[in-house]
């Protein structure tokens, strides 16, 4: 096994890893870049539909879950959406901003992948792509990483290796091994930014396809009011994916299925018509899904026939329709994990393990995980650039 010596190793060429890598060389320090796939950064190449939505201009503290919410105000304060949008300008990428403050490439999510392996290349950094990363010892004067036939022996070992989401594309739960042997806790994981399923029978199969929207809310987090799409399995869609990083399994969630309207005068006016229910809430909500609702709850008659209790409980229903989810369709379409590696055993200024020197934790492995919309991504820029800076 041939032996190395460098300042830096960084395990995992994605979004988090490649900032962390090009920061430290441009400081002057040595750095090699490992990761088991042949692609760089696959995640960020399919992310936003191939156009990567690369950070959100409300990359705020409070956008973030962690056992800690305070944990990443310091890494988004030292390296903000601004910084990165800057960098992007720099490289002449173009962009633009969508709704809710997501930026995403005019062009190709290839161009941030372009960008960041520039950067990384201008400070000369070690690239080892499809290789895989075997032993990890803690040594007198750092760390030894055996990679392929090499022995890396290194001063700082950055790990940068994402969650368990989509493992078509390489995620394992390397990050989270390397964590355990050095006796670092874990918050347990979950997937997140995650499809929700149903049981046949909860859900109208008949509805797949139709899409509404909604206000969105699971146990007592925030409420999202985006895009809501049935399918074959359950639901799906922004408002869902937003929530799903709050929900609870066994819990149900709650949707506000006319947002912003005034049910109850909507049906004071129409108290005397011969119109049937679905008919009139297919004024305001897709048929086949007024249909479907109204026969799950109440006798299909003519409004006239409704007595106000029975139009009291169907408009509670519209504005506060709750279902108890069977689950999720897991790691594989999640875009993210939820939990990782205890952000107690992290110094927030710098990423560094707190009782192992030299160890630093980035990115997805870490128990930080943003909304839907550019805020993991900031979160992989800023927390590599952090441990870029003090690596």
């Amino acid at each position: 096994m041939l032996n190395q010596d460098i300042d830096v190793v960084v395990i995992g060429a994605g979004a988090a890893g490649m900032m962390a890598a090009a920061t430290a060389s441009q400081r002057g320090r040595g750095v090699a870049l490992i990761d088991h796939s042949e692609r760089l950064a696959e995640k960020i190449r399919i992310s936003g539909g191939g156009r990567c939505n690369f950070t959100n201009i409300q990359a705020i503290p409070d956008r973030y879950l962690s056992r800690n919410p305070h944990y990443c105000k310091s890494a988004l304060a030292q390296y903000t959406a601004r910084d990165f949008i800057d960098l992007v300008d720099r490289h002449g990428v173009p962009w633009r901003e969508k709704k809710l403050g997501q930026l995403f490439c005019d062009d190709s999510a290839q161009d941030i992948i372009d960008l960041l392996k520039a950067e990384c290349d201008s400070g000369g950094v070690v690239w080892r792509m499809g290789t895989a990363v075997g032993r990890i010892e803690k040594t007198a004067a750092g760390f030894a990483v055996e990679a392929g036939n090499e022995r890396w022996q290194c001063a700082s070992l950055i790990i940068a290796t994402g969650g368990l989401s989509i493992p078509p594309i390489g995620a394992t739960g390397f990050g989270y091994d390397v964590a355990r042997q050095f006796d670092l806790p874990i918050v347990a994981t979950t997937p997140a930014l995650v499809p929700l399923t149903f049981e046949p029978k909860d859900l109208y199969a008949e509805l797949a396809g139709v899409s509404l929207d909604c206000d969105a809310m699971a146990n007592e987090g925030p409420a999202f009011r985006e895009n809501v799409l049935f399918t074959h399995r359950g639901v799906s869609g922004p408002a869902i994916l937003q929530i799903s990083s709050y929900w609870t399994p066994g819990k149900p969630i709650s949707l506000d299925l006319l947002p912003g309207r005034d049910v109850r005068a909507l049906f004071a006016s129409a108290s005397r018509a011969e119109s049937l229910l679905p008919n009139v809430l297919a004024d305001y909500l897709p048929k086949r899904f007024a249909q479907a609702f109204c026969e799950a709850i109440v006798p299909i008659k003519p409004m006239r026939q409704y007595t106000p209790a029975e139009l009291e409980q169907v408009a509670a229903r519209l504005h506060d329709w709750q279902v108890v989810p069977s689950g999720t369709q897991g790691y594989k379409k999640a875009e993210v994990t939820r939990g990782g590696v205890n952000t107690d055993a992290l110094s927030s200024k710098t990423m560094a393990a707190r009782q192992i020197p030299g160890l630093y934790f980035i990115g997805e492995v870490v128990d930080v995980t943003g909304w839907l919309g550019g805020y993991n991504f900031q979160w992989a820029w800023s927390s590599g650039w952090v441990a870029g800076q003090n690596a």
